[in-house]
């Protein structure tokens, strides 16, 4: 009886959300927002360190004077929502306390996921709608999905054409 009311009640709030995917965000996560942190101070890396970069995105993006560099190339591409979104979800995943997760969860669908929100990523249907249902019940992998499908666009695209760029090849000399 008691899976059978538990699943009514997810039955329930599924169809709510579907209905209204506009508003369904305030009816998961009613939580205010709090200011972001100041960026910290970062070292340039020297030559070789940048060469190494080329061997993976991933590689690029986890040291910090790579991910400023990658997001002001994106910036001049008119995609830096791409890295923010994903930096956005790195963060989103180390949160542990339930409230600051609600409101991050609660932000990164309004900028990155809901249709026409200032930051809106290219994703597909299929995806944004199971990340709302993710954020039913909120667990560090709520964005994973999602994040992936972004991160794979960025390594596909973006980053072949950053290593090629002038503002990359700077720095490998």
């Amino acid at each position: 009886m008691i899976v059978y009311s538990r699943a009514k009640e997810i039955k329930t709030k599924l169809g709510t959300l579907l209905q209204k995917p506009e508003n369904a965000i305030d009816l998961i996560i009613p939580y205010p927002e709090k200011p972001e942190k100041k960026p910290e101070k970062l070292q340039k890396p020297s030559p070789e360190e940048a060469a190494e970069w080329r061997d993976s995105l991933d590689r690029m993006i986890n040291n910090n004077y790579g991910l400023a560099t990658f997001r002001s190339f994106l910036r001049s591409e008119f995609s830096e929502e791409n890295i923010e979104f994903w930096v956005a979800c790195e963060d989103f995943k180390k949160t542990k306390a339930p409230l600051k997760m609600a409101t991050k969860a609660k932000k990164i669908y309004q900028d990155f996921i809901q249709n026409g929100g200032p930051k809106e990523v290219n994703i597909d249907h299929f995806t944004k709608e199971l990340t709302l249902r993710n954020l039913v019940d909120l667990s560090p992998s709520s964005f994973d999905l999602a994040q992936r499908r972004i991160y794979t666009l960025m390594e596909k695209d973006s980053f072949g054409r950053f290593l090629r760029s002038e503002q990359y090849q700077e720095l490998t000399k």
